[in-house]
């Protein structure tokens, strides 16, 4: 049987009266039934009671990207420029749900957005706007969203500690590396390390691309870039899912099995 991966979900508008929709992007749902090898399960928005019910039956939690921002009252940061996308809703969802997860052991892969809700989720804080700080480079997305190449291209290196946990599952996969090429579509990134974070990747201006979660009972790793855009044509992005997918098995197999004693 398959292990059940939970992916966050946004709530946006939909259609001509702005009707609210828990969304994710397909992106993630064939990750998941591709290099994952699990069942896809999405995971509405719906506040942090929702978070404990989820828990109970997942094997492996996906925090997905998005183009709304964390809010800032969550990490004591100035208020967001106008017309900055938030999202109060999935905050409240899945700053609760990383916390528990994290302390249930179930494995967890954060993915833009959710490496910044895992480093606020956790103690951290954000820069907000990156491409507007002195000596930074622009992570945002282009405006011209027609481009392909937007979301698969890449556009810089992220150098990788090679005694890490990423650097580990490259290594897994056959692919020993010191850097990896990736593409960028973020604002957003870590100002303040949450406590319990270790950074394990960083783009050449500094910004940090990549952490693990210290003392993590499972697999817990945020990754700033969008492995699930080129996972098909890219080794290095599927060897990080097929690591997280092993672990989601594992975990499901270990389920079971107390379930049956």
């Amino acid at each position: 049987m398959r292990p059940l991966i939970g992916i966050s979900c946004c709530l946006k508008p939909f259609g001509i009266f702005g009707t609210p929709n828990h969304a994710a992007s397909d992106s993630y749902i064939r990750v998941v039934r591709g290099p994952v090898g699990g069942t896809p399960v999405l995971l509405p928005a719906a506040g942090e009671e929702a978070a404990a019910d989820y828990l109970a039956h997942i094997n492996g939690l996906i925090l997905t990207g998005s183009r709304s921002n964390v809010w800032p009252g969550h990490y004591d940061g100035p208020p967001h420029a106008e017309g900055t996308p938030e999202d109060q809703e999935r905050d409240a969802t899945t700053l609760p749900l990383i916390r528990a997860a994290i302390a249930a052991g179930i494995p967890l892969l954060a993915i833009c957005r959710g490496m910044q809700e895992l480093n606020v989720a956790l103690g951290g804080s954000l820069d907000q706007r990156v491409q507007d700080l002195p000596g930074r480079m622009d992570h945002s997305t282009p405006s011209d969203q027609k481009i392909p190449l937007v979301r698969t291209g890449k556009a810089h290196l992220v150098r990788i500690d090679g005694a890490g946990a990423l650097a580990a599952t490259l290594t897994a996969a056959s692919r020993r590396t010191a850097q990896l090429a990736v593409n960028s579509l973020h604002n957003q990134a870590v100002q303040r390390l949450a406590p319990r974070l270790v950074a394990e990747g960083w783009a050449p201006d500094g910004t940090i691309e990549a952490v693990r979660v210290e003392g993590a009972r499972g697999f817990a790793l945020g990754v700033q870039w969008h492995p699930e855009y080129d996972w098909e044509c890219d080794a290095d992005s599927r060897a990080i899912f097929e690591a997280f997918g092993h672990a989601a098995a594992a975990h499901a197999g270990a389920k079971l099995a107390a379930a049956a004693e």
